[in-house]
Formats: C-alpha cells, structure tokens, sequence
C-alpha cells in the first residue's frame, strides 16, 4: 500500500495532483491510459484503470500430492471463497475416479463453478459467472426464502401432526450453504476489488453488514434443522398451541428484519425488537406451564430444548434487525 501525502496544483483552471510512480509501475500504466475515478460516502475517491473485466482473472493451482479428500474439499473451498475465478487441481500421477468425484461432489456446493478442461492428470475448473452482473440483496433475499419456506413446513408438520417432518429439511440446508458461499466469495471479492464493490452499490459498511446478515440467515437454516430433528417423533405430545403461535411470531420477525434490512428500513427493525418480546413472553408461559403440568423428566426436557432452539432462531433476527441504520438526517 502507498501511503504519503500529495499537494494540489493549479494549473490554468485546474487543479492537479501527481501519482505515486511506484503505483504508475506497478500496474503498468503510461501516457494515454485512462483512469476511471469514484467519489465513495465518505468522501474519500477511488482510482483504478479502465480495463477489460476478464483480463483480471485470479488463478491458483492445487497439487494432490499427499492431500487427504478433507483437505482436498477444503483447499477447494478456501480457492472458491477467496475469489479466484481458475482452480487448477493438479496431479503428480494419475487423478484416480475416487479423486475426481470428490472434486466433484465438493463443486456442487458451489454456484458457478464447472469444469472447462481435464485430462489424465489435470482437472481445470473455473467460475463462469461474472460478478458484476450479480445481486447480493437478491442472493440474501434467496437464502432468507428457502429458510422460511422450510420453517413454515415445519410449523405446518406441527399443526398436522405431520410424522414425516425430518424430511422436510432435507436437501434445502444444502442449498442455502450454497447461496451462502456465494455471498461470502461475492462479498471478500468486493473488498478486495473497489470496481466491483463499487458496480454492486456496496459501501465498505454494506460489506460488512451483508457479510454478518448472512451469517446470521446461514445459521438460522441450521438451527431450523435442529427444530426439525428435535419435533421428529415427539410432535403427539406436544400438547400447546401456543407453541405454533411462537413460531408465526419467528416468520414474522424474519420477514420484517430481512426486508428491513434490504431496504434500510429502521421501523421494520423496531418491529422485530416488539415481536421478540412478545415471543420472548410467550415461551416463558410454555416453559412454566409444561414444567407445572408435565411429570416426565424427559418430556420437560425435550419442550426445553425446543424453545431453547426457537429463542436461538429469533435471536438471529433481532441481530440481523440490529444492522439496519438508522437515519439521523430525519428528525
């Protein structure tokens, strides 16, 4: 990083500032090249050459050699959420079946990733979307859909006494992982690159805030999961409504901090802050009044941990609400 400071000149009716030759030569730039330059929130400016997208393209290659399939998965990964756009797998001899459909089977987890070249001992692998053109607001709004699209089944499977809940989940936590990933790759190359930070309308704190809102929405996939398990076989002795009316209180709050969140909305975030309370009451009668009633040790226990598992889940709404700014230029 090149850090000193600049006087500005006057020049007839312009103002000038020279640039760092070490910056000049290390991007190669000369005479004619043009610059482009963007004004961020903070008053600060970015500047960086006009150039083609695809020249800028991240390469890394990973060498089999002695590397488990967990490492294999995870160097796959790591390359994936790191932005680089070619994943060469390379072998010292032969990538065996078992080798490539691990490879494989780690891609489907992936969005946009596919296999552009392979042979005996190589497999070139390379994400083909590109991500100008992407919408991180969009991929957020997905994720959010699948968990509760999921969460209303399960309530449902409540209402119905529905034994086949543990299926409910299956395969859609997968696809939330997959949106996930994206907007974490999306969102470390947009820190990385002011261009794209600066195509997706991103700000340095909606970097950040998107990075911790789908955190949240990934872990509120898994602990639905979790709900799901834990109703599975036990929904016959559930014997309280109030149970059902606590979850509608928990899509609520999911629908009010997402779309609150997106739009920036600060009256949808002090919804969510009034439906946890209400929520909050409401699984403390459920709590007391099954303890009072209730003489099986276990049967307590089991209502405890899934209200314990639904308070976890709403907590993630509250934080994600807990993002959204307020606007101090409204009074």
């Amino acid at each position: 990083m090149f850090q000193n400071e600049r006087r500005l000149q006057k020049i007839g009716s312009s103002i000038l500032m020279s640039l760092p030759a070490e910056w000049i030569k290390t991007l190669g730039l000369k005479k004619g090249d043009t610059l482009s330059i963007e004004n961020n929130d903070d008053n600060s400016i970015t500047i960086f050459p006009v150039g083609d997208r695809n020249s800028q393209a991240k390469e890394i290659a990973i060498h089999l050699l002695d590397l488990s399939h967990d490492k294999l998965i995870n160097q796959i990964y790591g390359a994936y959420l790191l932005g680089y756009d070619i994943i060469k797998i390379v072998g010292r001899t032969q990538i065996d079946f078992e080798d490539r459909e691990i490879i494989k089977k780690a891609m489907r987890n992936l969005i946009g990733l596919e296999i552009v070249d392979e042979d005996g001992l190589n497999m070139t692998i390379q994400f083909l979307l590109d991500a100008h053109s992407l919408n991180v607001s969009k991929i957020l709004k997905q994720m959010s859909s699948i968990v509760s699209g999921t969460h209303k089944d399960i309530v449902n499977a409540m209402k119905t006494r529905d034994s086949g809940i543990g299926l409910l989940v299956r395969g859609r936590d997968d696809e939330v992982n997959r949106q996930y990933f994206l907007i974490v790759r999306l969102i470390r190359t947009a820190m990385m690159d002011r261009r794209l930070a600066s195509s997706l309308d991103l700000s340095n704190i909606d970097i950040l805030d998107y990075r911790i809102a789908a955190n949240h929405l990934e872990n509120a996939g898994d602990l639905i999961s979790r709900l799901s398990s834990q109703l599975s076989g036990f929904l016959d002795e559930i014997k309280y409504e109030k149970i059902i009316e606590a979850n509608y209180l928990i899509l609520e709050m999911q629908e009010k901090s997402i779309s609150g969140f997106i739009t920036k909305d600060t009256e949808k975030s002090s919804h969510v802050v009034t439906l946890f309370n209400k929520f909050d009451a409401i699984s403390t009668f459920i709590k007391n009044d099954y303890i009072k009633l209730e003489e099986n040790y276990q049967s307590v226990l089991k209502i405890i941990n899934i209200i314990y598992t639904m308070d976890e889940i709403a907590r993630c709404w509250v934080d994600i609400a807990d993002l959204i700014k307020p606007d101090y230029s409204i009074r």
